[in-house]
């Protein structure tokens, strides 16, 4: 049997991490959590990686946190997910969940940290701890109602129900639903797209985005530096592509 474990790899300047679990439809334990954060440090200090990808092995993303070792410590448990789930939103790149099948408690917390949800059209979501009596973490909930609003928030967090990727679209919990089957394509299609794009603004804007208000003049002073500026305007006046150099891991 296959042990539970974080896969990765990187291709063509994308990297993909994969929740690999199949015995228990890629439920998280408690290594696989404390696992994420040292990865992602070491995928961010990569120069080669400009984007970032998030799945599950097979046809389920992740079914949440493994509820047999919750048993031992639920709050140490929760620590863990809550770490992965932080170093997941503060990754300084894009990064974007690719999501089939079940995406459910702790599988949602990780979908939520992601700037952004691909969704295959029969996954179904869930934020599940009021069926296990947990106090979902605040963080956590406020990052969901950033995502969702109030009232969707509550509707998940109060009764633990799954959606559709229907609603899930329809609420801002995912950002695109694919029809079956094109899912991976779809992913492969913008990943290429971002990791063309200049790694100065989405950097910037990721931080903007996110609420950050004391590095305006910091990103300022990046682009005056850079050379990205001056590279998307000559790439667009000379009708090619271009060749930005920034790069988030060599800028300290």
């Amino acid at each position: 049997m296959e042990e539970p474990q974080l896969l990765h790899h990187v291709t063509e300047s994308v990297a993909t991490v994969v929740i690999s679990h199949p015995a228990k439809r890629n439920a998280m334990t408690a290594a696989m959590w404390a696992a994420v954060p040292p990865l992602l440090a070491r995928l961010a200090d990569d120069p080669d990686v400009r984007v970032l990808v998030l799945t599950g092995a097979g046809q389920t993303f992740c079914a949440g946190a493994d509820i047999s070792r919750l048993r031992e410590s639920a709050s140490e448990a929760q620590g863990l997910a809550v770490a992965a789930e932080e170093a997941l939103a503060a990754f300084p790149k894009p990064t974007l969940a690719a999501i089939r099948g079940h995406c459910v408690g702790g599988g949602a917390q990780l979908a939520a940290a992601c700037d952004l949800r691909f969704a295959d059209q029969d996954a179904l979501f869930g934020v599940t701890p009021a069926k296990l009596g947990i106090v979902y973490p605040a963080s956590s909930t406020r990052r969901l109602v950033s995502l969702v609003g109030p009232s969707t928030a509550k509707y998940l967090l109060f009764s633990g129900e799954l959606i559709d990727a229907g609603r899930a679209l329809r609420t801002g919990l995912v950002d695109e639903v694919l029809p079956g089957g094109e899912l991976d394509k779809r992913v492969a299609e913008f990943t290429r797209v971002l990791a063309s794009r200049s790694q100065l603004t989405q950097a910037a804007a990721k931080e903007f985005a996110d609420g950050r208000t004391d590095r305006e003049a910091h990103w300022m002073e990046q682009a005056r530096t850079a050379g990205d500026t001056a590279e998307g305007v000559a790439a667009f006046l000379e009708r090619r592509a271009p060749r930005f150099t920034w790069n988030v891991s060599a800028s300290g």
